[in-house]
């Protein structure tokens, strides 16, 4: 996992998805993309996962977040996908 001091540029809303380890067997889940400190927008950006209570959690485009991003990695049909899930997120003042 990696701690990072991240921009908002959009995030997507909270949706239901069934789940296998919540007690009610949906988790809330959403959509984030994050982008790395510096001057331009051609910075590193992140397409992230935000689930359960974080997915409520609504941010601006341009907050500034410290985020502890998980990356890993998984296949489906032969295909290899790269998934980053965001595991803690704060808002900076």
């Amino acid at each position: 996992m990696e701690v990072k001091f991240l921009r908002v540029v959009r995030q997507g809303e909270a949706f239901s998805v069934p789940s296998q380890k919540a007690e009610s067997g949906v988790i809330k889940k959403c959509y984030i993309v994050l982008r790395e400190m510096g001057g331009s927008k051609f910075e590193n950006e992140y397409a992230c996962t935000m689930l359960g209570n974080m997915a409520d959690c609504r941010y601006r485009e341009d907050d500034v977040v410290v985020a502890t991003l998980r990356f890993s990695t998984h296949e489906h049909q032969g295909q290899a996908y790269q998934e980053v899930l965001v595991t803690d997120i704060m808002k900076m003042k």
